[in-house]
């Protein structure tokens, strides 16, 4: 079987906030790439062996002092370079180019001129200006030697750089983000051409290469994995299972705190589908019970987290030895960990448990580090998954619990329940749930006056939260069509007892969070 990873572009890391887009945009290309700190060393760069790198744009200029750097050698390697904003302006402050302020701060959307068609611009028509998105302060007043001009917009007399015969290349926008809607297919053209990588990253190799090397690595062991039902945990369960069979050991832990259907869904799928060894742990009343008169939702996170790992480990107990625990580690937690602008600043306790006690001794296996969301959910149809799982949309692990507002009940979370469950009916039936991130009903701890058949009634408050974003780091209110905001309304009044008022938030992220707790 071919290396799924031979074919690799490297990516280094200046503290730009779209560098993941760049990966996501190579990783479209079909083409492997890994994001890493600028600083890496020349020796790690070399042992990589990269087809191709990718400089980041990033926050500083060239020319502060603390300004971050990448080491020369690296346009010594004789594999492309591209710089992207600052990833453009380092490469001419370390060659022998000039940077300086700009005139003019040019930022949003700007008209390319094309000068050549070459490098990046190889599929583009050079006729036509092209539409880009700009985001610096600096620019460039000397090329480096051995540089031409290959494109420039009002504010930027140099907004492409290029060197063919060393193929190294700058452009002082964004080729990565959305606002400039050609951009893939530079980064495209840059990858598969100027790098000349194969197209062989495929979730389809993805999931053949991975079932080989567990079936290889972990025959005759015993895996254990935490079954959420979740896209992440299922896209695990199901690799390990089609590798080892029965020496997976699934244990899918019964909070009480989940949607409608949502345990019997799981179970079906997994048990009666594909057959997996699954044991399905109830413990609604357990978690109910360390949850009463709870309010503070920094302590239901702990007290749900904790209780989660007293239930599973109770579980793992009973099947005995066990030599590796699975985890649905994604590539963006990755890539945090070692990011180059360090941790980030924590706004509130992860939304999914935390690890389990040290003492339970196992190795771990993570089977989608290399993946982000969108490669898991791939890879989850190329296994077959049913879209109601692939397609799901996140659910916190804390579960409903995070969006009652006060203590948790079992009243209060049958009636969220029903509501959540009216929610998500009506965005499936007005072809909304697959276009934005999240849709869910939230309970409001006020309760407000209202008439129905002529009586004065005193109920609960319902919150829509409908949002949409890429990657949860941001996020926007989405503008749902007025008529199905009144169905949904309309339904949770007359079909949730104890509710007479339904609220829509209209917050974006920041300043607000998309969970409410």
């Amino acid at each position: 079987m071919a290396d799924i990873h031979a074919e690799k572009i490297l990516i280094l890391d200046f503290g730009s906030q779209t560098t993941q887009l760049i990966a996501r945009r190579v990783r479209e290309a079909r083409v492997y790439c890994e994001i890493h700190p600028c600083t890496m060393p020349l020796e790690r760069v070399k042992a990589f062996n990269p087809r191709g790198v990718i400089l980041s744009g990033g926050p500083a200029s060239v020319y502060a002092v603390d300004a971050p750097k990448v080491d020369p050698g690296v346009f010594e390697l004789g594999a492309p370079v591209l710089g992207i904003c600052y990833g453009m302006q380092i490469i001419t402050h370390l060659l022998g180019g000039v940077v300086a302020r700009g005139e003019k701060r040019e930022y949003g959307p700007a008209k390319l001129s094309l000068r050549q068609a070459i490098g990046l611009f190889g599929e583009l028509d050079q006729a036509q200006p092209v539409p880009v998105w700009m985001s610096h302060g600096d620019r460039i007043e000397q090329l480096p030697p051995g540089f031409q001009v290959l494109a420039t917009s009002e504010n930027s007399p140099v907004a492409a750089m290029g060197d063919p015969a060393r193929r190294i290349y700058g452009v002082q926008f964004h080729p990565e983000v959305a606002h400039t809607p050609q951009g893939a297919t530079m980064l495209a053209s840059f990858v598969l051409g100027e790098c000349r990588c194969q197209p062989i990253w495929t979730m389809h190799n993805f999931a053949e290469a991975t079932i080989a090397d567990f079936k290889a690595r972990l025959g005759g062991k015993k895996v254990l994995c935490a079954l959420s039902g979740g896209v992440d945990s299922s896209v695990v369960a199901l690799l390990l299972h089609k590798a080892i069979g029965p020496d997976l050991h699934c244990i899918f832990v019964d909070n009480g705190l989940l949607r409608a259907g949502e345990v019997n869904e799981v179970s079906n799928v997994f048990r009666e589908v594909f057959g997996v060894n699954l044991v399905v742990a109830k413990a609604a009343e357990l978690f109910l019970s360390r949850l009463a008169g709870v309010v503070d939702p920094e302590q239901k996170r702990r007290i749900i987290g904790h209780t989660f790992i007293e239930v599973f480990e109770a579980e793992a107990k009973k099947i005995g030895k066990v030599d590796y625990l699975a985890q649905g580690t994604l590539y963006p937690d990755v890539i945090e960990s070692v990011s180059f602008r360090g941790p980030s600043a924590v706004i509130k306790s992860h939304h999914n448990v935390g690890g389990l006690p040290e003492h339970m001794k196992m190795e771990l296996v993570e089977p989608l580090r290399e993946l982000f969301k969108d490669e898991c959910r791939e890879v989850g149809r190329e296994l077959g998954l049913p879209e109601t799982i692939v397609g799901r949309q996140p659910f916190p692990g804390p579960g409903l619990a995070i969006r009652i507002m006060g203590e948790v009940s079992g009243p209060k979370l049958a009636t969220l329940r029903q509501a959540d469950g009216i929610v998500l009916e009506e965005m499936r039936a007005a072809g909304l749930y697959d276009k934005v991130w999240q849709s869910f009903a939230v309970l409001v701890p006020v309760k407000t006056v209202g008439v129905m058949g002529d009586e004065r009634t005193y109920e609960d408050v319902i919150a829509l939260r409908v949002v949409d974003s890429v990657d949860a780091m941001t996020a926007d209110w989405t503008r749902v069509p007025y008529q199905v905001l009144a169905t949904i309304s309309s339904r949770i009044i007359n079909e949730v007892a104890g509710v007479n008022r339904v609220v829509l938030d209209i917050s974006s992220k920041p300043p607000a969070t998309i969970e409410w707790e």
